[in-house]
């Protein structure tokens, strides 16, 4: 049986798609770049504006945020959460300052059935 995702589960797992497909084609580029020019900042900056990859990452972000949201929101209607809440507050607390717990808790929201 197929696992039933929410919206925001849904959303990032396509933005991350995209990112990833966008994050591989920039990658040939800067290989192809490579051969016949030095790659500075601005020619960097040039490749990642070229292969879409920065609106990609933003897409991404933005995704992210709304999983973020999505699960914290969800979470609090869970038993764990009402046995936990100060450490899970935290948690979401320190996402933005903290880039792992941020990979924590998106994993954790995208096991959220």
């Amino acid at each position: 049986m197929k696992p039933i995702y929410s919206k925001a589960q849904l959303g990032y797992m396509k933005t991350k798609t995209q990112f990833e497909k966008q994050a591989a084609i920039l990658e040939m580029e800067i290989e192809k770049t490579k051969k016949t020019r030095e790659i500075t900042q601005e020619v960097m900056e040039e490749l990642v504006m070229k292969t879409g990859f920065h609106d990609a990452y933003n897409n991404l972000v933005a995704s992210e945020n709304e999983l973020i949201d999505w699960s914290h929101v969800t979470i609090k209607h869970e038993k764990t959460y009402k046995e936990n809440k100060e450490p899970i507050e935290q948690m979401y607390a320190n996402l933005n300052t903290d880039p792992q717990m941020r990979a924590r808790i998106i994993d954790l929201a995208m096991k959220i059935k």
